[in-house]
């Protein structure tokens, strides 16, 4: 069995994509930051998104059936350390930055490059989480072309100009 330290160790070094997971609806306003977000198939158009079971924000989200994934631009650092800071309330975290609906009423935050707005349709548990797997019903784009990834435990903005060519 491979010690839990060394498992997170290893996967700081997968670069991922940050995303900005929200939800709004009967149940409330949550948002959280995330990186295990992952595309599963475009037939129908579905996401996978990992929630941890015990955050404060879980039955919210399982209750409202609905979530939108931000994925961040790359000067959106601020706006991940906002919504991953415990010490931040849910209400206040989303009064803090600029947001709109698309379809399903949770929030679709503002210089995003783009967001999946989406309805959960099966859950899973396994081990300490949940993967919620989410139809896509719409997508937001900006105007914003270089994206926010976390790697090595930093972030890195990537876009046009760090894609190097053969």
């Amino acid at each position: 069995m491979v010690e839990i330290n060394a498992f997170r160790d290893g996967m700081a070094m997968l670069a991922s994509a940050v995303t900005v997971v929200t939800t709004g609806g009967p149940k409330g306003q949550a948002g959280f930051t995330a990186t295990a977000v992952s595309s599963v198939t475009d037939q129908p158009p579905t996401l996978l998104v990992c929630m941890n079971r015990s955050s404060y924000g879980h039955p919210i989200f399982a209750g409202n059936g609905t979530l939108c994934v931000n994925v961040l631009a790359s000067d959106q650092q601020a706006v991940s350390g906002l919504f991953a800071d415990r010490n931040v309330a849910m209400d206040e975290r989303l009064a803090r930055v600029g947001w709109r609906t698309l379809e399903t009423g949770s929030p679709a935050l503002d210089g995003a490059i783009v967001s999946f707005d989406c309805r959960i349709v099966q859950a899973a548990e396994f081990g300490s989480h949940s993967v919620f797997f989410c139809e896509v019903d719409a997508i937001g784009r900006s105007a914003a072309s270089d994206g926010l990834v976390y790697f090595d435990r930093k972030y890195h903005g990537v876009g046009d100009a760090d894609v190097v060519s053969a």
